[in-house]
């Protein structure tokens, strides 16, 4: 009998190909969930805007049967390099004057020392946003203060500013990602929708299907319902975690379009420092949810600038 002696060196190289291909094969990740097709989209979308808005009587509805449609890809040069004919409004805000909007979005964005990212964002959102012909305004919430970076309260002080001056749907939005297909309308729909769920960095995969977080859509009064997100997250991780947890505790189930629609890029960027109690922050959190959020927001404005492409909001947390 002929027997064969197989090197310890063999075993290892054998071992890091099964783990290469378990890291690159996209059948890992949880590529397969529902979502709305396109054809649906616009069935799904709440028709809600301002109350200024609404009072404009002139002219026709905005029709986006065509944007949705053909679902263009636009990211790409020259929407990326410049405002294309800059007919936004003082704040970031614009509508179109040719037809009335059915939808108005407040995009909350947080921010600290990322010049470079929210200049891309700034040109290449207000350029994709247009095109989409719905009534939109940017709030950039910078957290000035150099404690840890706490981006869900962030969002919490974005979307109470948002509120106050009317705004139904709100967008929380991180300044790293970028739209890649224009039919993903910036309105909100029925459900709470993630809206970045083929993101290039996980292969256009969806990593798992909880993951709620980096561009999501939901409704001011949804989130006034859960509280809006916790205050207690400084620090990278759990927050969008947590922002699931509390959907599910009030039985509201999450929505994405179809992969084709959802398509985001992410900018190259530093990695903030770990929460290292956001696991068990995320294990108790059910215990805080109706004290830990808008209700219990504290923080001090030290700015608000009305900016050429955005509302800028300044704020010590």
């Amino acid at each position: 009998m002929i027997t064969f002696r197989v090197s310890s060196s063999v075993y290892a190289y054998a071992t890091y190909l099964v783990l290469l291909v378990y890291f690159l094969w996209p059948g890992r990740f949880a590529s397969l969930y529902d979502y709305i097709e396109g054809e649906n989209i616009y069935d799904q979308l709440i028709r809600k805007t301002t109350k200024n808005i609404s009072l404009m009587r002139n002219g026709l509805r905005c029709d986006y049967s065509e944007v949705i449609e053909e679902n263009l890809s636009l990211y790409r040069s020259p929407f990326t390099e410049d405002i294309i004919n800059n007919n936004v409004r003082l704040g970031g805000e614009y509508y179109p004057e040719d037809c009335l909007p059915s939808f108005s979005t407040a995009i909350i964005v947080p921010y600290r020392q990322r010049e470079r990212q929210l200049n891309q964002f700034l040109i290449y959102m207000h350029n994709y946003l247009r095109r989409q012909r719905i009534h939109y305004r940017i709030f950039v919430i910078e957290q000035y203060d150099p404690k840890p970076f706490n981006r869900a309260k962030l969002f919490n002080i974005g979307a109470l500013i948002a509120m106050g001056l009317d705004y139904p749907c709100l967008v929380l939005h991180d300044v790293d990602l970028m739209p890649m297909n224009l039919g993903h309308l910036y309105a909100c729909s029925r459900k709470p929708r993630h809206m970045c769920s083929s993101l290039d960095v996980f292969r256009y995969n969806l990593p798992y299907r909880g993951l709620f977080g980096g561009a999501v859509a939901i409704e001011s009064s949804v989130f006034l319902n859960i509280n809006g997100m916790s205050n207690m997250f400084s620090g990278w991780g759990g927050e969008d975690d947590d922002l699931y947890a509390r959907l599910q505790d009030k039985q509201i189930e999450i929505c994405r379009f179809s992969p084709t629609y959802s398509q985001y890029s992410m900018l190259k960027h530093r990695k903030e420092t770990p929460n290292k109690d956001r696991v068990a922050f995320l294990k108790n959190g059910k215990l805080r949810y109706h004290t830990d959020g808008l209700n219990s927001l504290v923080y001090k404005q030290v700015g608000f600038k009305l900016h050429n492409l955005f509302t800028h909001v300044l704020v010590e947390t």
